[in-house]
């Protein structure tokens, strides 16, 4: 079988990659003039454990999956990557109900080794935090993204499938075998397959109003959250991730660390209306606040501007987040197809466990 994926980011390489490995001939074809220069160059390369999602949500389902998958590939394809943990905090009282309620549903989600510290075991693991009690998460990590898209990359051309850089695919037609994928660029042509899967990431929805007889009413709205993060000028501190007990609408400003050690900040939430990926230095004024209820001694003009992403959301400003949305054959009735919207955080940690489901969706 013949397959056809729309977009080379993280999702869309380990879907292709599944494809290839079950002996299909796949072809991945990426607007932009290289792999994962979209959703997923611009994200905290966090492996998430797998805490807070809602149980029976698929992010529930393939975050904890997902995360056990990629360690493997990592250690197997030789990913720099560090299981270097994580404490989620509470830094009042008031939030120990909250923090019992994250345990409760990490628990539920199968997350791995999650207990709840006070708040003097927590200094000792990290002199410079400050919070009542820590929830700790052993199994979340960090990851070099792009040696990861890479390491994909080489096992679907390693099985004959093939990377199509700056081939925008503009529309998609139903053949009576399958699927015609018309496609711009320098060389405008055409090309039939027998499936296709939809994983453009922030150009889905577009893609999707172009897919012919796929019905209208399917297409979710598209909504852009921009969050914006800032670097800490000094040395590191933290040697784990330092999250604060989550705030309605996100997880509030927290620390992450790169392959290197670097700390972090973010991200705050802004809601865009087009692509803008300048980080404003103006919002680290609120940021001071945030990170200084856990970590006191952040000095002045301690963090400098560093990057920002924007994720596909598919609700907005104050109304709840909705789960992954895989439109497969079942549900559309059209055979051969994959629409994917609203792939957003933890999509990089869930991207095996994703392609999975989607290959079975496509019975690949």
């Amino acid at each position: 079988m013949q397959v056809l994926v729309v977009g080379a980011g993280v999702v869309g390489l380990a879907i292709a990659r599944g494809a290839a490995l079950a002996g299909h001939e796949v072809i991945v074809a990426e607007a932009a003039d290289g792999i994962g220069t979209g959703v997923s160059s611009r994200n905290s390369e966090v492996i998430h454990a797998g805490l807070y999602y809602p149980t029976g949500s698929k992010r529930a389902y393939h975050c904890p999956r997902g995360r056990r998958m990629l360690y493997e590939l990592c250690a197997s394809h030789g990913v720099p990557h560090r299981k270097c943990g994580k404490l989620v905090v509470a830094t009042n009282a008031s939030e120990l109900e909250r923090l019992e309620s994250i345990l409760k549903q990490a628990k539920i989600n199968g997350v791995e080794g999650v207990d709840i510290i006070e708040g003097a075991d927590a200094k000792r693991l990290e002199p410079h935090l400050a919070c009542v009690a820590a929830m700790r998460s052993p199994e979340t990590g960090i990851v070099d993204s792009h040696r990861y898209m890479l390491a994909l990359q080489g096992d679907l051309e390693d099985r004959g499938g093939v990377v199509a850089l700056n081939t925008p695919i503009e529309r998609l037609r139903r053949t009576t075998s399958g699927w015609q994928a018309d496609f711009g660029g320098a060389d405008p042509q055409s090309i039939a397959v027998d499936a296709v899967v939809n994983s453009a990431g922030l150009g889905a929805q577009k893609l999707a109003w172009a897919t012919e007889g796929y019905p209208a009413e399917r297409v979710p709205p598209l909504f852009l959250g921009k969050g914006s993060y800032f670097a800490f000028a000094g040395r590191p501190v933290f040697s784990r991730l330092i999250y604060p007990v989550p705030i309605p609408g996100g997880l509030g400003v927290h620390v992450t660390l790169d392959m290197a050690g670097r700390m972090r900040f973010g991200p705050d939430v802004e809601w865009v209306d087009a692509e803008n990926y300048d980080v404003d230095p103006t919002r680290a004024a609120v940021f001071y606040a945030r990170i200084r209820d856990y970590w006191p001694e952040l000095p002045d003009n301690g963090l400098v501007p560093d990057y920002c992403g924007i994720r596909p959301k598919l609700t907005g400003p104050k109304e709840p987040a909705v789960d992954f949305m895989i439109d497969g054959p079942s549900q559309h009735g059209l055979p051969g197809l994959v629409h994917l919207f609203g792939i957003e955080s933890p999509g990089l940690t869930s991207a095996l466990s994703l392609a999975e489901e989607v290959n079975e969706a496509l019975s690949l």
